[in-house]
Formats: structure tokens, sequence, C-alpha cells
């Protein structure tokens, strides 16, 4: 017999992580991460089985940022963008199972909670690679390139 549990996919924004701009750092992406979670509990705790998946377009170009800035003032390794990207898919999955773990235990919800690196494969000769669509990191003021 199959289980006829509904399942909801649940999509969170790696923009929507950062609440205000001048305070984007992880203990404040921590907290919309702890608000997001209470409405993932709350779609479980009304018999949904969910799956989330993440953006993270703005933390992988925190990442990329700070590794250029490594590289100009300390000339250590860049990182590369496949790197930066696992990197962001382990920060922010952690932070969501813990969260969303810890509002399980909170509403006494015996469920786990799993976090999934996952990978793509691409052809190196596909055509998007020439029109990128999807930016990553900071965006900057007309003007503000020469103090980058």
């Amino acid at each position: 017999m199959a289980d006829s549990t509904p399942i909801a996919v649940v999509a969170i924004g790696g923009n929507s992580l950062i609440k205000d701009n001048k305070h984007p750092e992880v203990r404040h992406q921590w907290d919309a991460v702890r608000e997001t979670t209470k409405h993932i509990a709350a779609l479980i705790e009304d018999g949904w089985n969910v799956v989330v998946t993440h953006g993270n377009g703005p933390q992988v170009g925190f990442i990329l940022s700070r590794s250029e800035i490594a590289y100009r003032h300390e000339g250590l390794h860049h990182v590369p963008l496949v790197s930066c990207v696992a990197d962001t898919q382990g920060a922010l999955g952690y932070q969501i199972q813990q969260a969303l773990g810890n509002e399980l235990r909170k509403r006494g919800i015996p469920r786990e909670v799993a976090t999934l690196v996952t990978q793509v494969k691409v052809s190196r000769e596909d055509p998007s690679f020439a029109r990128p669509t999807k930016p990553i990191g900071a965006f900057y003021a007309p003007g503000q390139e020469d103090s980058l």
C-alpha cells in the first residue's frame, strides 16, 4: 500500500534569508531561517511530508568577495565557484536542518531532518553559459566599481 501522506516542496530563496541589506551577516540569516522553519514545522504538524530546497545567490557572492579580498590583501588562493556553491549548500542546509529539528522537538514532533549537498552535471558546450541569466553576489550602483 502506498503512503498517502501529501508532500510539499518548499523553496527558500537565498535572498529571502537576508531581511535587511544592511545586516546580511550569518547571525541575521539564522533569524530568518528560524522564522521560516516555524512555517515548515507547521506544515509537518498538519500532516505533510516536506522537502526543502534553497537558493544561495547572495551567500555565494559573499564567499566570492571574501576570496577576492583574501587574494588581493594576503595572497591566498581564489575559491572556485563550485566550491563556494558547495560551501553555501552545506552551511544553509546545516542552518535549516538545525532550526527545523529544534522547532519539531519544541512541538513534540518525532521527525528526523537530513541535509543533502547536491551536484548537477552540465555540458561545457551548453549555449546558456554564453548568456548567464542568474546573478550571484552583490549588486553595485553605477560608479562604485572604482571603490571595489
